[in-house]
């Protein structure tokens, strides 16, 4: 089983759209796929269709009270299950702080999945706090959505020096522009210049485009409601290189 985090430290930048839209090419490509909803706003929770509810709250998952499998609903797609947010996650660090071995609770809390799936996407809220050691401590590949801005670069160079100053397991970060606007000379620009200059970054770059923002209408990925848009082919595109690095073998 492969843990894959779409993580950035500034919010609205398309961490769930990724995460909704990857979790659904996976279960489509044949893998078992757990989408676990940690953002207390539960808008993965909604575009599925899922009540954004756990009973017993995050504290009943994080201290062992209730089991997280109990928890997982099934979406309409197959292949593909949801562990739902619930707005109790809004306080996750302070359960966390009083687990024990808290960065290394989410990973305790997915180790018994690994028999019922083959790739688990974490869809993180915007933030670096015992969450995050936690998520950079499960994950096998931090996938980061940056918008081409200054400071959108500035917060990937922070979030690599984060990870770097990790001991033992560390996911290897995968970044991607995000709401790229070609019509914009900076969107441009720095689309051009940056991934030459990194070698943690992604050739396929998600275009903000208004169908991308109608999966809040539809309740699904845009993959299943537009296939053929450019959103779609580069959410594949993207969906491919995460697979490589994730070095997922052929589904059973």
């Amino acid at each position: 089983m492969k843990i894959l985090a779409t993580y950035n430290i500034k919010g609205g930048v398309g961490k769930t759209a990724t995460a909704v839209n990857l979790g659904f090419l996976a279960a489509r490509d044949g893998y078992r796929v757990l989408l676990w909803d940690l953002d207390p706003q539960g808008a993965a929770s909604f575009l599925f269709r899922i009540k954004p509810r756990v009973k017993g709250g995050g504290q009943a998952l994080i201290h062992g009270k209730r089991p997280v499998d109990v928890a997982i609903k099934g979406t309409d797609f197959e292949n593909l299950d949801l562990l739902p947010a619930d707005f109790t996650y809004r306080n996750l660090d302070l359960m966390l702080d009083e687990a024990k071995r808290p960065d290394r609770r989410l990973a305790s809390l997915l180790a018994p999945l690994k028999r019922d799936y083959d790739l688990v996407i974490l869809d993180c809220p915007p933030s670096i706090s015992l969450l995050s050691e936690s998520v950079l401590h499960a994950a096998d590949l931090l996938l980061v959505p940056l918008i081409p801005t200054t400071l959108s670069v500035r917060t990937l160079d922070q979030l690599t020096e984060f990870v770097a100053g990790f001991n033992g397991h560390r996911p290897k970060v995968l970044a991607f522009f995000s709401m790229i606007d070609r019509r914009k000379r900076l969107h441009t620009q720095i689309a051009q210049d940056l991934p030459a200059q990194r070698p943690d970054f992604a050739t396929a770059a998600i275009p903000a485009l208004s169908v991308i923002e109608q999966m809040s209408v539809h309740r699904a990925p845009v993959t299943v409601f537009s296939p053929r848009s450019l959103a779609s082919k580069q959410y594949a595109s993207l969906w491919q290189e995460a697979r490589e690095r994730l070095k997922l073998p052929q589904p059973s």
